[in-house]
């Protein structure tokens, strides 16, 4: 039995996806979602320039391209999921592993939301707070925010693993305080996303959840905002609109996850298995090459 994990917006390099196209079924699906988006993404992927392609409007793009083609491989090869997840972004891959939402809806919705998040004004910024318990990442974020300089955590991605964000005053405040932390890394992203300061996309991104069918899952979704599984389509709707300002709960989620199966990151990334492993649970990453031939050996026992 196999969780699908997707990865989000911070695993995007010049030349990802390529070995994806080597895959006909992949690249049949990268060139279904390059004919769907307003501006193909995949040279973008290939040649980059990095700059460009890390930017909100485009990385949120490429990433799904990829996670939607190394779910293609998967589909080829004859697996099915369990139970899956995305992390950020990778939520609306999800949606679509479960069959609630299709390829089309889910290139839309990914275009849209990059659009959206791009366009707010407020610039924030996101940090990673290492060797710290949430607990702990919390009251700094509490202590460091002044008014209209909001801080939160943004993400609980492993234990001794949980990134701010919010304005950059008060992250360079909870940096000064942060004495205890083992190491903060500034995150190569856009904005304070998972914060309130994407408030102003929210509008605009609600309206467009509303607007696109979605369908019961066929197998439970895990939320980032809830971290509990569901196949109540109303829940994951919402769910899908609040983690615009919303927590990702990843360690909850993963630990979800592996209660039902052994999990697979399915895209370009070997982010989201080092996540799962720092939390000791079980992740294969679609990255590794030996991945397939693993899970061809464990059907096989």
């Amino acid at each position: 039995m196999l969780g699908y994990l997707f990865p989000g917006q911070g695993t995007v390099r010049v030349g990802m996806g390529a070995w994806l196209r080597r895959r006909p079924a992949a690249r049949e699906r990268l060139e279904e979602v390059d004919a769907l988006l307003s501006r193909p993404i995949s040279p973008l992927c290939a040649r980059g320039p990095l700059d460009r392609l890390v930017a909100t409007e485009h990385a949120q793009i490429a990433v799904t391209a990829c996670n939607l083609a190394a779910l293609a491989v998967l589909e080829e090869e004859g697996y099915e999921p369990e139970i899956v997840a995305g992390h950020s972004v990778g939520e609306l891959t999800a949606l679509h592993a479960a069959g609630v939402l299709g390829l089309a809806d889910t290139v839309r919705l990914v275009e849209t939301r990059s659009r959206l998040m791009a366009s707010v004004g407020v610039i924030g910024g996101m940090r990673a707070v290492m060797g710290l318990p949430v607990e702990d990442v919390e009251a700094l974020a509490e202590a460091a925010s002044a008014p209209g300089e909001p801080l939160v955590v943004g993400l609980e991605n492993a234990p001794g693993h949980v990134v701010v964000s919010g304005a950059l005053p008060a992250l360079d405040r909870l940096t000064a305080m942060a004495i205890a932390a083992s190491k903060i890394v500034p995150l190569s992203v856009g904005n304070a996303f998972h914060s309130p300061l994407m408030e102003p996309a929210v509008a605009g991104w609600a309206a467009a959840v509303a607007a696109v069918p979605m369908l019961e899952p066929l197998v439970p979704v895990v939320p980032n905002v809830t971290g509990e599984p569901t196949m109540d389509v109303a829940t994951l709707r919402e769910a899908l609109v609040a983690q615009l300002t919303g927590r990702v709960r990843w360690t909850r989620t993963v630990a979800a996850v592996d209660a039902v199966a052994s999990g697979v990151e399915v895209g370009d990334s070997k982010v989201l298995t080092g996540l799962s492993r720092r939390a000791e649970a079980r992740c294969l990453s679609m990255a590794d090459p030996a991945t397939l031939r693993r899970l061809a050996k464990a059907v096989a026992a």
